[in-house]
């Protein structure tokens, strides 16, 4: 019988204003928010990644910032699934590996590629992006060496001072990924195909098809905007449950921030399913 899977449960960023004063306590300066917030969940997704290639220091900084037994999941940049589309992408992956998320080191949790509505289902692109990936710490810096002019030499971090595991999880948004195809390339690339609440506008498919789980919560009514009543929290606590007990371990991170819900549900699922 496989071992039990680890459950971590947290947020989609930390950095949002309309939580100072609720979940952040009034006068909390903004500094300390992500140490507030670590010390309330088990994980939290780096979600400013996606937007642009952030610096050694920062991630240094989140790491210390965390506790010892934390980790991160991080989000790949959007210059390489929504400009880029999965394409010609050595060189763009080679940059967000070099720009300073290997100094998260041993708090380095799964990756996410979130895919754009846009783009539909395409075999050969996808297996073609699973084959650059890294499966290690090490494989990612080996692979950050060959990073550009956009990361200038003296700002790349190309080396990893502990090696272990990597792992991934591809969301998608776009209905031609219900292909029963899709299935049998992410569980031939051990890749995790992340379970999607987003209040029905793009597909929520919750079959395993790696060791591990990948879910994001965006709100089960109002996407982004909605809060989880207590009987859908007990819906997700009883999923993780189950996939954990088949020995996967499960990464939950909500998503459903522009009213502050995020926060609150992490925590209440937490409470459900134990640290």
């Amino acid at each position: 019988m496989a071992d039990r899977g680890t459950i971590r449960v947290g947020i989609s960023g930390w950095t949002y204003p309309g939580w100072r004063g609720d979940f952040y306590p009034k006068g909390l300066v903004q500094r300390r928010e992500l140490e507030y917030a670590a010390q309330r969940m088990t994980s939290i997704e780096i979600n400013g990644s996606f937007y642009s290639l952030q610096r050694p220091s920062s991630y240094a900084t989140w790491r210390d910032q965390t506790p010892d037994d934390f980790v991160f999941a991080v989000k790949g940049g959007r210059f390489i699934t929504h400009m880029k589309r999965l394409a010609g992408a050595e060189v763009p992956l080679a940059n967000f590996y070099a720009s300073g998320v290997l100094a998260l080191g041993a708090k380095t949790g799964p990756y996410l590629w979130q895919l754009p509505p846009s783009l539909g289902y395409d075999a050969a692109r996808l297996a073609s992006f699973f084959d650059l990936l890294p499966r290690t710490l090490a494989d990612a810096a080996r692979l950050a060496e060959g990073h550009d002019a956009k990361v200038p030499d003296d700002r790349a971090l190309t080396r990893a001072d502990v090696d272990l595991p990597l792992r991934h999880a591809i969301e998608v948004r776009h209905g031609s990924f219900t292909d029963p195809g899709l299935i049998d390339l992410l569980r031939d690339h051990d890749i995790a195909l992340v379970v999607a609440d987003t209040a029905g506008r793009w597909p929520l498919i919750e079959v395993p098809t790696s060791d591990h789980m990948y879910v994001r919560l965006h709100g089960d009514a109002e996407l982004y905007t909605s809060g989880y009543s207590p009987e859908a929290l007990d819906r997700w606590a009883d999923k993780c449950r189950t996939w954990a007990d088949a020995g996967r371990d499960v990464h939950v991170y909500f998503d459903n921030d522009a009213k502050g819900f995020a926060p609150h549900d992490a925590m209440a699922l937490i409470g459900r399913v134990g640290r």
